[in-house]
Order: structure tokens, then C-alpha cells, then sequence
């Protein structure tokens, strides 16, 4: 088709051609005046012409590509087309001879059929097994290897120690590995100039953690004993038997819903805590000293405590605690009724006394935690109560009255409290925790190491709380895993209260005809004689002679201070349990109030006496 186009346009242009020469020479003699001959119509055509051949060509060109394109496509079809066929063909061919095979097989085929059916289905049951076996082998190493065992749908968890310890301390308490801190003698006393060394594995303990598990709430219960108690018969002469001592017992509810309610024997609310609020993660002190640290704040007694998980990082929680006072201080006191002897057929120690309670120890605390510390804050309301005898007999020194009567006693109450915080904050990866310590009020002895008065005593018998406090500073250093260094500072402290009661001084001495002042940390108390020894006298419990009580020592202890310094060492931390050994190293000083000494004679007005101390340890503990 293209090529008669070509043919046509080609004639038609030679038509042009032949007939333009005569129009071409009459138009160029008449024109001849023009300075530029102009192209004549035919040339302009021709032009025209040659440009729509070369466009006529390109399109030619391209038409011929594309028509090679479609050519070579129309072959690949064909070629797939017959290779499809082919394979149709060949499938069908094989599917007959499938065919033709299973009937000519018959039964055969059938068997080996079903033999095929029940090798799988011996791999599916292999599978089944292997992974059966593979979970038995798993239970079996946690029943080998666990932490806990499983009695009737409740987790037993056994813990504890097994204690080999020693204390050597430059002046004599009488303590096994707990040191009352508040009974350091002076140095001029007997037990001040004799040293100590005791050695027991009183501190052993035991324990045991159940857990219930119900869907809404976890049901715990968790006792714990050692032997740090002494009964009628207890001694170090051949067989040392002591009695086990309760420590903790107590029964919790933890529900899902944020709410933990505890009751029982336990760590006091006061105590300071690791994570949250929660029984068993209580910040103690790592010490080996079973009274821990001057400045530190605890208790263990009864309680019952409610604590509220308000988010992932506050807690808030209140508690009901047992109650007690410790001995009124001071000198020169009211006569006054406080407490009583424990009543053996009411299965306390007579050898001890129980203050008359009105009401319990109440307890609030919040704490919150953040990625690097934990921070707590707290307070506590007490109430006392004593009996006043106005009819009692009077101060030493003073003119005794004709008789001496209870009539017109009658009983009186206060209260007091205070309030503390506790931070700990993690550095280092958490390899050294850093800690701050403070609890102050009035009446609050009792809830620190050294266990101060918690009150004395006005001329009227009314109780006077002790203002005071205590305060620890910390250091423990997670070194490694298998070493804990760690540093303690504290110090408790009680403020004086005297006052002047209605007699007058007749014994004489410095304060002849003065009044008499009775209370706590009195300047005019006599303490010339806190560093003069006394001759021993015989012991009420037989056997020979002990200490005898210092004349003329009648000082007031203004504060107790403790430095600590110790580490921890373990020889092996596995699932076969823990053997540890530990060194620490203590200087604890004892100050009183400023009285009347005789510093002429080297004798000072205010007493100090010091005791310098070193514990060790070698325990196994149980795995964890």
C-alpha cells in the first residue's frame, strides 16, 4: 500500500514539473526591476513535497519495525501454545498410567497405603512424645533445682542460714552478737576496763514462705525464727542451749486489684524498704551485729497494715502496731506506775516488764520509686499512760513526810509521735546504693537501735516525752557479684527535761539547800562517780561475784553514736545455696548529760564511754 502511494505522489510531481517552465519565464520578464528574485510557486511546492517524502519515510520505517515486533510476538505465542498442548498431553498420559498401575497393584497398593497412613502417624505420635518428654525433663529439673515445693496447690519456700560468729569488744556488755548500745560502761567502771569475746551461731535462722495462688488475689503466709533468746536454763557453760525466738509470723492477702492487707508478727512500718512497701524487702542493714545500727529505725511486733498500690510507682500504706514504753528516765522522780511484771500463766516472761497499753502505735507511710532511688516518708502517734502516787515517798536528800500512803492516785495520759523520711538512691549501674535516714519527734525512743527513754516524769507525776531522734547515713558498694562492702553512720540523741521539784536538798554535798531537780539530763545530777570501779558483789543468779552498780553515777545518756565499716565475701552463689564470710568493725561512743563531776580529780561533767568492737561471720544460706 505504501509503495503505490509513493507511485502516485511521484506522477503527480512530474506533472508539476513539466508544466511550470512557461509561467516560470513570463513571471521572471516581468519582474525583472526586483533587486531579489522571489522563489516561484512551483519551487515552494516542490519543497513542500520533499518534506512529506522524508516524514513519509520515517513513518514507512516505523511501520516496518513494528510489524517485525508483531511477527516475532505471533511466533513465541504459537511456540507456548504447542509446548501447553504437550504438557496436557503428557499429564494426561501419565494420569492413565497411574491409573493403569494402581489396578494392576490390587491389595498391594492398598497396604502400602495404610503403611504410609501409620508411619505418619507414628512420627506424629514421636513428635508428641519427644515434646512430652522434653517438658517432664524440664519439670524434673525445677523439682531438682527450684525454689520452691508444691503441696496441695500451695508453693513452700524454706529459707535461711546456718551462722558461725564472733564478737571481740574492748569493754564488756554482756551481749552475744547484738550490743545494747545504750548499756556501753564508762571506763573507769569493772566492765569498762575488761574486754569481751563471745562466739555462738545464735543468729542461724530458719523460715518458711507459703503462696496460695486464686485468680483474684495471692493468699501468703511467712514465719522466720533464730535462736537470739535466752530461757531459765540457757548458759555458755557446756551445752549453750538457747531457745528459738520468733521473729516474724504473719498472714497476707494480696489482691490483683492494688490492695495488700497483712497481719501478724513483722518488720515495722517504720522500717525502710527496698520495692514498694512489701513484707520481705526491708532495707536492713547489712551488719552482722543483730541490733544493726545506731540511727536505725525498726521494730519487729505485731501489726495489722493495709497498703494500696496507687500506681507503678507509689504506695501508700497505714498500720496498727503493738505498743509499749520503754523505762522512764531521769533521776528523782514522782512515784509513778507504768508497768508490770510478766505474768507466767499468761505466757509472758516474768523476768521482764510489760507497760499498761491504752491504745496501739498507728503507722502511715507513702513511698515512691523512680528508675534510680526510692524515697519514703512517715509518721508515727503514740499513747502512754501512768498511775501517780502524790502520797508516794519523796527524792533522795529531801525530809520524808509521817506516812506514806497511795491515796489520791490517779492516772494520767499523753501522747506523742513523729515524723521521718528514708531515700536510697542507686548510681552505678546500681553497684552503689547511697542512703539518708531521719525519724524525729517526742516519745520515739523505742523505735531506734539504742532504744532511748521514751519519756520521764513531772514533780506532778505527768509524763514528759523525750524530744529527740535518730539518723543514719549509708554506704553499700555491689562491687561484684560475689563481694558487698558497705559503711554506716548514726546517731540517736534525747533532749534534756528537768525541773524543780518541791523539796529541798539536806545531804551534803555541791547541791546542799538547793532545790531538787528531777527529770532527764538535770544539771545538778551527781556523776563524779561514772569512772570510779566498785567493789563486785555477789551475783543473784549464783555462782560468784559480777560488777557492782557505780556510786554516785547518776548521768543521763544525751546521745549514742556508731560507725560502721564491713564487707561481705562469697565463696560460692549458686542453686546449691550460698557460703559466705564476713568481717565488720564498729566504734560506738555513749555521751551523757552535762551533771556535777570532779574535774579536779580528772573526773568529768559529762561522761563519755566508748566501746570498739569486731564481729565475723561464716554462714551457708539456703538457695534463694
Amino acid at each position: 500500500m505504501h509503495t503505490l502511494l509513493k507511485t502516485s505522489l511521484a506522477g503527480t510531481l512530474l506533472a508539476i514539473c513539466f508544466c511550470a517552465p512557461a509561467q516560470t519565464v513570463s513571471t521572471a520578464t516581468t519582474t525583472k526591476h526586483v533587486r531579489a528574485k522571489a522563489k516561484t510557486q512551483e519551487e515552494m511546492l516542490l519543497e513542500q513535497l520533499n518534506d512529506k517524502f522524508h516524514k513519509l519515510d520515517e513513518l514507512n520505517q516505523k511501520y516496518d519495525e513494528l510489524q517485525q515486533r508483531f511477527d516475532a510476538l505471533e511466533k513465541r505465542s504459537s511456540a507456548r501454545d504447542a509446548e501447553l498442548e504437550q504438557a496436557r498431553k503428557d499429564a494426561e498420559d501419565a494420569k492413565q498410567k497411574q491409573e493403569a498401575t494402581q489396578q494392576a497393584s490390587g491389595p498391594e497398593n492398598a497396604a502400602v497405603t495404610e503403611l504410609q497412613t501409620q508411619v505418619a502417624n507414628l512420627k506424629s505420635s514421636s513428635d508428641a512424645l519427644a515434646t512430652r518428654v522434653d517438658t517432664t525433663q524440664q519439670a524434673t529439673k525445677r523439682l531438682e533445682n527450684g525454689d520452691t515445693i508444691h503441696f496441695k496447690g500451695v508453693d513452700l519456700k524454706p529459707g535461711g542460714f546456718l551462722a558461725a560468729e564472733t564478737v571481740d569488744r574492748q569493754r564488756a556488755v554482756g551481749g552475744d552478737v547484738n550490743t545494747p548500745f545504750n548499756s556501753i560502761p564508762f571506763g573507769g567502771q569493772s566492765a569498762g576496763v575488761l574486754s569481751e569475746f563471745n562466739a555462738s551461731g545464735r543468729q542461724s535462722r530458719i523460715s518458711l514462705q507459703a503462696d496460695g495462688k486464686l485468680p483474684s488475689a495471692t493468699l501468703r503466709g511467712y514465719y522466720e525464727a533464730d535462736f537470739l533468746s535466752a530461757g531459765t536454763t540457757s548458759n555458755n557453760n557446756q551445752s549453750n542451749s538457747y531457745t528459738l525466738r520468733l521473729r516474724q509470723a504473719w498472714a497476707q492477702a494480696q489482691l490483683q486489684s492494688g490492695w495488700t492487707l497483712t497481719g501478724g508478727q513483722m518488720w515495722s512500718l517504720v522500717t525502710e524498704y527496698r520495692h514498694g512497701l512489701d513484707n520481705n524487702s526491708e532495707a536492713i542493714p547489712l551488719t552482722i551485729d543483730a541490733q544493726y545500727n545506731v540511727g536505725f529505725s525498726w521494730e519487729r511486733q505485731y501489726g495489722f497494715r493495709v497498703v494500696k498500690h496507687i500506681t507503678p510507682k507509689f504506695w501508700i500504706g497505714g498500720s496498727v502496731e503493738e505498743a509499749q514504753t520503754l523505762n522512764i528516765g531521769g533521776h528523782n522522780l514522782p512515784t509513778i506506775l507504768y508497768q508490770q511484771a510478766g505474768n507466767a500463766g499468761g505466757l509472758y516472761n516474768p523476768t521482764a516488764n510489760y507497760s499498761f497499753n491504752y491504745a496501739p502505735d498507728l503507722i502511715a507511710k507513702a513511698a515512691y520509686e523512680t528508675n534510680f532511688g526510692h524515697f519514703e516518708v512517715f509518721g508515727v502517734g503514740r499513747f502512754f499512760r501512768d498511775r501517780v502516787f502524790p502520797n508516794g515517798p519523796v527524792p533522795p536528800g529531801a525530809t520524808q513526810p509521817a506516812t506514806v500512803s497511795a491515796l489520791g492516785a490517779f492516772t494520767n495520759k499523753t501522747q506523742g509521735g513523729g515524723i521521718g523520711a528514708n531515700a536510697r538512691v542507686s548510681l552505678f549501674a546500681k553497684k552503689l546504693d547511697i542512703g539518708a535516714h531521719a525519724l524525729i519527734g517526742d516519745g520515739i525512743g523505742r523505735y531506734s537501735s539504742a532504744t532511748l527513754p521514751d519519756a520521764t516524769a513531772h514533780p506532778d507525776g505527768s509524763l514528759e516525752l523525750l524530744a529527740g531522734g535518730s539518723g543514719l547515713a549509708s554506704m553499700e558498694w555491689h562491687s561484684t557479684p560475689r563481694l558487698d562492702v558497705y559503711a554506716y553512720y548514726g546517731g540517736e540523741y534525747d533532749k534534756r527535761a528537768w525541773y524543780a521539784t518541791p523539796f529541798t536538798n539536806t545531804t551534803a554535798g555541791p547541791t546542799l539547800g538547793q532545790p531538787i531537780l528531777g527529770g532527764y539530763g538535770a544539771p545538778t545530777n551527781i556523776v563524779s562517780g561514772c569512772y570510779v570501779e566498785v567493789l563486785p558483789v555477789a551475783s543473784p543468779n549464783g555462782g560468784g561475784n559480777v560488777p557492782g552498780a557505780a556510786a554516785n553515777c547518776n548521768s543521763d545518756t544525751r546521745n549514742v553514736q556508731e560507725g560502721t565499716f564491713g564487707y561481705w565475701f562469697r565463696f560460692y552463689r549458686g542453686t546449691h545455696g550460698t557460703l559466705q564470710q564476713g568481717i565488720q568493725y564498729s566504734y560506738a561512743e555513749r555521751r551523757s548529760w552535762q551533771g556535777i563531776g570532779n574535774p579536779a580529780a580528772g573526773l568529768t561533767n559529762s561522761p563519755k564511754a566508748i566501746d570498739n568492737m569486731w564481729f565475723t561471720s561464716f554462714r551457708y544460706y539456703l538457695p534463694q
